[in-house]
C-alpha cells in the first residue's frame, strides 16, 4: 500500500505549499489532482498561481467530481497530490451527488492505493455557526469528510501560519 497523508488547516495557512514540498521530494513523476473549477476571474487567478508555483514537473489531472476514479487511474504512476477535498465536496453538493457515498468510496480507495497520495483539505469548523442552512450543511459535511479521511490515511498534519504539526499518528512520547 502507498503511504497516504491528509493535510488540513485554515484558509491561507500554507497547506498546499507544505503538501507540494512533501510530495515533490518523492519522485520525478508527480501528479496533481485538481478539484477546482474556474467559474470566475478570481478563481482563474488562484489556479494560475498554484500552477506557476508547482512548475512544469507536475502532471495535472482535473477531477472536480470523479476523484476516486482519478486516484485509481493514476495509481502506480507516481505520487499524487489532491488539492483540495473541500472544493471537491462543494462540487459534489452543487451537482447534487450522494456526498456520503462519494466520501466513503474515497476513504475505501485509500487502502487500495499502491502509490503515495496526499490530500489537502480545509478545517472549516473552527469559526462561528453559519447563519444559513446550506452553509451549516456544508460545514457539517466537511467535518464528517475530514474525520473519515483522517481515519483512512496513514498520517495527518495540521498547518497553522505555515507551520505543520503532525497530528496522526499521535506521538504520545511528548506527554
Amino acid at each position: 500500500m502507498g503511504k497516504s497523508i491528509l493535510i488540513t488547516g485554515g484558509a491561507r495557512s500554507g497547506k498546499s505549499r507544505f503538501a507540494e514540498e512533501l510530495v515533490s521530494g518523492q519522485s520525478s513523476a508527480l501528479f496533481y489532482i485538481a478539484t477546482a473549477q474556474a467559474f470566475d476571474a478570481e478563481m482563474e487567478a488562484r489556479i494560475a498561481a498554484h500552477r506557476a508555483r508547482r512548475g512544469s514537473e507536475w502532471t495535472t489531472v482535473h477531477a472536480p467530481l470523479d476523484l476516486t476514479a482519478a486516484l485509481e487511474e493514476s495509481d502506480g504512476k507516481g505520487p499524487r497530490l489532491v488539492d483540495c477535498l473541500t472544493l471537491w465536496l462543494s462540487n459534489l453538493m452543487h451537482a447534487e451527488r450522494d456526498v456520503n457515498a462519494e466520501v466513503e468510496a474515497l476513504a475505501q480507495a485509500c487502502a487500495r492505493q499502491t502509490s503515495p497520495v496526499t490530500f489537502v483539505t480545509n478545517e472549516v469548523g473552527g469559526g462561528i455557526v453559519p447563519e444559513n442552512a446550506l452553509a451549516r450543511r456544508y460545514r457539517d459535511a466537511a467535518g464528517e469528510m475530514n474525520q473519515k479521511l483522517a481515519a483512512a490515511v496513514d498520517e495527518a498534519y495540521l498547518v497553522v501560519s505555515g507551520c505543520p504539526v503532525r497530528i496522526k499518528p499521535f506521538d504520545q512520547s511528548t506527554f
